[in-house]
């Protein structure tokens, strides 16, 4: 048995002596008992501690594991992003190569003797150095006295039984164009069957630089140096062209991440050949004789 002492203060003073010191005989089992009780108890807050430390861990880590399995599929997906867009860039310029291709291999017998009577001219007169009767300079292409040519082009066919003339396109500004104007040359068949009744002709002597433009891509300016620097074709095959080099120019100006001006548009390109225009057929101005 253990022996404790305790004083309990009384407000009694009669009783003082009595309770001022009392013994208490208490049992030492359940002494160890309560003291057990106590550590147990300590011991529970612990491992409650302890699961919940560990619990925590367990979930920032699952957390920080997740985060870094997200950034590699982010990645995954901008790496696997771009591969397609490499990949759907390349299949778009293939395929506007083999659409011109097929468009420009393609020439009916109207179409080919007015080619071979155009370049004819040309060549001549670039061998032969003429003035233009302007005094601008020689009758070339590249003198920048297209008029002049354009004259002398739509003479010689119609000395070869072609009804060639000079055509100027016109139109006003809309919500989708600007305004502007082209001139141009055109030839007509009109020995064709009723069937196919009309045949009409574009001619353009400097058809590549319509569709050049400045700070192009390399794909575009590929393209572009597949056209013929001399245009003789069809109506419908013009347009097909127009339609392949127009849609050539969206997609550098997306790629390129650019604003593409209006006058690169289907609308605008389409208008300077295929929309309304005079024709006027005229004698070509003199010329001054051979440049020194």
């Amino acid at each position: 048995m253990i022996s404790v002492t305790t004083g309990i203060p009384v407000m009694n003073r009669w009783n003082l002596t009595y309770f001022d010191t009392r013994e208490f005989n208490l049992d030492e089992r359940s002494i160890i008992t309560s003291l057990s009780d106590l550590e147990f108890g300590f011991l529970e807050d612990g491992d409650r501690y302890q699961e919940s430390y560990t619990s925590s861990s367990a979930h920032d880590d699952t957390s920080n594991e997740n985060a870094i399995i997200e950034e590699e599929d982010e990645e995954k997906e901008e790496s696997n992003h771009d591969i397609g867009s490499v990949e759907e860039s390349n299949n778009f310029w293939e395929n506007q190569h083999q659409l011109l291709q097929a468009t420009l291999s393609r020439s009916s017998s109207f179409e080919s003797r007015i080619r071979k009577a155009t370049k004819e001219l040309l060549k001549k007169k670039q061998l032969q150095g003429d003035l233009c009767g302007c005094g601008r300079g020689p009758v070339t292409v590249s003198s920048g006295c297209k008029n002049c040519l354009m004259r002398e082009v739509s003479c010689h066919l119609r000395n070869e039984g072609y009804n060639s003339a000079i055509c100027k396109s016109k139109w006003k500004s809309s919500s989708y164009i600007p305004s502007g104007e082209h001139t141009f040359l055109d030839a007509v068949d009109k020995s064709s069957s009723k069937r196919a009744g009309e045949v009409r002709v574009i001619i353009e002597l400097n058809f590549r630089a319509e569709f050049q433009m400045a700070r192009a891509s390399e794909e575009y300016n590929r393209l572009v140096d597949r056209l013929p620097e001399l245009f003789v074709g069809k109506v419908e095959r013009l347009d097909n062209v127009i339609k392949i080099l127009c849609s050539a120019a969206k997609k550098c100006m997306k790629e390129k991440k650019m604003h593409m001006g209006p006058w690169r548009k289907h609308r605008y390109m389409k208008a300077k050949w295929l929309g309304t225009c005079e024709r006027t057929t005229s004698t070509p101005l003199l010329s001054m004789g051979h440049s020194s």
